[in-house]
């Protein structure tokens, strides 16, 4: 089950079995495992795999990595069976496509959007990446990549043809998140910090009401 025909859900930095479990039950498409230290939704590579294990079936798993050495993501997959990388730093399109190949999974690359000069960048990571995830960039004085509840101008995303699956990202609540749809034309949505009852701890209540006003488009 997900939102309306074609648009697919995705909540990320999960972090607790109950939010899990809330995730699924909702009918998110995708679930996301962070794996960068300095957000406050960071798992260990035990933790993801345990976590995962809590649930049998479920949303398709994604790790969230931040310029990773293969190493981290080795670890990663040895304890937690993945379903897509997603790259959220300041990987090049060579690097992509070297992780997309080194561990043959399909790969989705996050993209800062502040203005339309960003969209340049879609053409070039397009060629690499299975998906895309169009996110706000992050403000100056920001220690992470994501997360940090800022939105981009959701219009830009309309000015770009985008010839892969992308989600949109970046202060999307369960109050605004229909309209980001509507403005963006976005097939796909990515939320984290909206569904969150305190800094990195996932509401239950909020990833329902999230869905909720997915579906009810």
């Amino acid at each position: 089950m997900s939102g309306k025909a074609g648009s697919e859900v995705k909540i990320c930095g999960i972090s607790t079995p109950g939010a899990l479990r809330a995730a699924a039950e909702a009918g998110a498409d995708f679930v996301g495992f962070v794996f960068f230290p300095p957000s406050p939704r960071a798992l260990t590579p035990v933790q993801a795999g345990a976590l995962s294990a809590s649930l049998e079936g479920g949303p398709r798993r994604v790790g969230l990595f931040v310029d990773p050495r293969d190493e981290l993501i080795e670890a990663v997959l040895a304890t937690t069976p993945l379903d897509i990388l997603q790259l959220h730093g300041c990987e090049t399109p060579g690097r992509v496509a070297e992780i997309r190949a080194t561990f043959g999974l399909p790969v989705m690359k996050a993209i800062g959007i502040a203005t339309e000069a960003d969209l340049a960048q879609i053409d070039a990571f397009a060629g690499v990446a299975d998906r895309l995830l169009l996110d706000a960039k992050p403000p100056p004085e920001a220690t992470r990549p994501g997360g940090n509840a800022e939105a981009f101008e959701w219009r830009l995303a309309r000015l770009k043809a985008i010839p892969v699956p992308w989600l949109l990202a970046g202060g999307l609540t369960p109050s605004n998140v229909a309209e980001a749809i509507t403005v963006s034309g976005a097939p796909g949505v990515d939320v984290s910090s909206g569904v969150e009852g305190s800094r990195g701890v996932k509401d239950e209540t909020l990833i329902r009401d999230f869905l909720r006003a997915v579906r009810q488009m």
